[in-house]
């Protein structure tokens, strides 16, 4: 496990985030629209990241994946760009695993020296290090040119008459040329050829895969026969030799940890054996799993995952209390659906992946944030993560190419994100912000900050307030949520209110809530900690505990308990 008890993850996008180009045209190239490198992620920047409260960097699309820009000149084969989606093409159709993106460097031929340097220069900061293991597909015209010498490629060696080898790293459509459907191909020297067909990403094991699916990609083979199922894994098949080379490489460089994309499009079995095999050389590697199913959240674990994403848990049940009127009582089952496992969980807002909180596709208002961050971020002891430019309410309005007006930050497209670039006015992260977005940042540095120094949410237990409130005629138990979050010495008293009403809440606390935390029933000073209010409070089994909470707002109340 890692040595911060509680991560805070902070998700960069480089190409995005210090592209300082001020002009943008819609579906631009490079040299139009501009593109963040890796040198302008300077120490001021990285300061700044800190002082939000997080403690690791997630660099997003750092590693080389198809793009249509032209780096023929520095021996990087052109990609044929009817096989990418958008200009910038998706950071997750990996096009050489062991290399950094030329996109993202100042001095092409210098891109893994940057990279290096990038490394320490976050962990002088004081921040480890994230990037992507991206294990499941890579691009269509996958070639590695930075391979250390005696490392095969992938699909060397493969048997293309074979559909399924345990030998083979693709899976082949055997006597099919590759031909998605509403895709232009192109014709003449510069269309894009595939003889034989090879399945794509989303296990989507035909020829002809539509426009939705994920037809810029290949899938990988990890041993698994897709037609009946059987298992080959002894002897262990050379996708995973390949796949553990390429995590010790990456380890070998400084990282701290890997987000694991689609970790549950990979047999549980290669993470088995990967996971202790990288430790046995690297012992603190964070392994973070992108999930997508409940039921495999224990199984993961025990393979070695330090954290998994909680989406289709906590984080669409928050979108359901915001946006669609499910009731706050439903995060009780939230948590008593990963009890026990509940450290491991990481908890966010906002990916690269979803939409943005500010977007007209989600809440639409920044400023409404706060139940849902105090929630997600201290519910339990693990991760919390948020996306670059979303703590100054960034909401992706536009369409900047092929990326459409979805709610979501293109990850398809050279573009900019305006509120970051405004904020880091060319590095000097002194640009002028409206006060609501500066007061937005300062709530995001407040809560994060809290959720690093208060051992009660680092390390300490949960007792769920709900079920004593139900029938509380001073507590809304459908816009209300309560709980609390205590360690030897203090504890603190949490509500949130995601409704437009400010709320005066008395709020029950049961006698098995002192007995199972150790507080004794009696009167406290009492520190509010986002005002910094104190005030005496009864905090007894008889007196409902008091506090005003603003809408959309939240109270964190502290006392000592010793």
């Amino acid at each position: 496990m890692s040595s911060t008890p509680k991560p805070i993850i902070y998700q960069l996008l480089p190409r995005l985030y210090t592209n300082y180009c001020k002009e943008q045209v819609k579906n631009g190239t490079i040299g139009q629209n501009g593109c963040g490198k890796l040198n302008d992620i300077t120490p001021g920047i990285l300061s700044e990241i800190r002082r939000l409260g997080a403690t690791h960097v997630w660099y997003t699309g750092v590693i080389e994946h198809a793009h249509d820009t032209d780096y023929t000149a520095h021996g990087i084969p052109r990609h044929n760009p009817h096989v990418i989606k958008g200009h910038a093409g998706s950071p997750y159709a990996i096009t050489d695993y062991y290399d950094i993106d030329p996109d993202l460097a100042v001095d092409v031929d210098n891109r893994i020296a940057e990279f290096e340097a990038l490394v320490k220069r976050t962990h002088k900061a004081g921040l480890k290090v994230i990037i992507d293991f991206v294990p499941n597909h890579v691009a269509r015209q996958y070639h590695s040119d930075a391979k250390p010498k005696g490392i095969a490629d992938l699909g060397d060696g493969d048997n293309t008459d074979m559909f399924f080898s345990p030998s083979n790293n693709f899976y082949y459509i055997t006597r099919q040329q590759f031909a998605p459907e509403g895709v232009d191909l192109g014709e003449g020297p510069d269309a894009y050829v595939e003889f034989p067909a090879r399945a794509s990403g989303n296990d989507c094991f035909t020829a002809f895969p539509g426009v939705n699916d994920w037809y810029d990609t290949v899938k990988l083979n990890y041993g698994i026969d897709p037609w009946n199922g059987s298992r080959h894994f002894d002897p262990i098949p050379p996708t995973w030799l390949k796949m553990l080379h390429i995590l010790r490489y990456w380890a070998s460089k400084g990282v701290d940890g890997f987000r694991c994309d689609m970790v549950h499009m990979v047999p549980v079995e290669f993470w088995q054996w990967a996971i202790p095999n990288v430790r046995s050389h690297y012992p603190d590697m964070i392994f973070i799993a992108e999930i997508y199913d409940t039921g495999l959240y224990r199984p993961y674990i025990a393979a070695g995952f330090n954290y998994l994403y909680d989406k289709v848990n906590l984080y669409d049940t928050l979108v359901g209390i915001q946006c669609h009127n499910l009731s706050a009582a439903a995060i009780t089952s939230c948590w008593q659906t990963v009890e026990g496992i509940a450290p491991h969980m990481l908890n966010f807002l906002e990916n690269h992946d979803e939409v943005r909180f500010a977007s007209r596709f989600y809440v639409g208002d920044a400023q409404k944030v706060l139940p849902s961050l105090v929630v997600s971020a201290m519910l339990n002891t693990g991760p919390f993560m948020l996306y670059g430019g979303q703590e100054l309410g960034e909401d992706a309005a536009g369409a900047p190419g092929y990326s459409g007006d979805d709610g979501r930050t293109s990850i398809f497209d050279y573009t900019i994100m305006p509120k970051v670039q405004k904020w880091l006015n060319n590095g000097s992260c002194d640009g002028p912000l409206t006060y609501a977005d500066e007061q937005l940042r300062e709530q995001y540095a407040r809560v994060l900050t809290l959720c690093t120094r208060e051992h009660a949410i680092t390390e300490g237990s949960f007792f769920d307030l709900m079920y004593v409130n139900y029938h509380n005629p001073a507590f809304n138990p459908h816009r209300h949520y309560a709980f609390i979050r205590s360690c030897a010495g203090s504890a603190l008293i949490i509500a949130v209110n995601f409704s437009s009403t400010p709320a005066e809440m008395g709020i029950n606390i049961p006698t098995h809530a002192f007995e199972a935390l150790g507080i004794k029933p009696g009167r406290y000073r009492a520190t509010e900690l986002l005002s910094g209010t104190r005030q005496a409070k009864d905090i007894t089994a008889d007196t409902p505990f008091t506090t005003a909470v603003p809408p959309y707002g939240a109270a964190i109340w502290k006392i000592k308990t010793t």
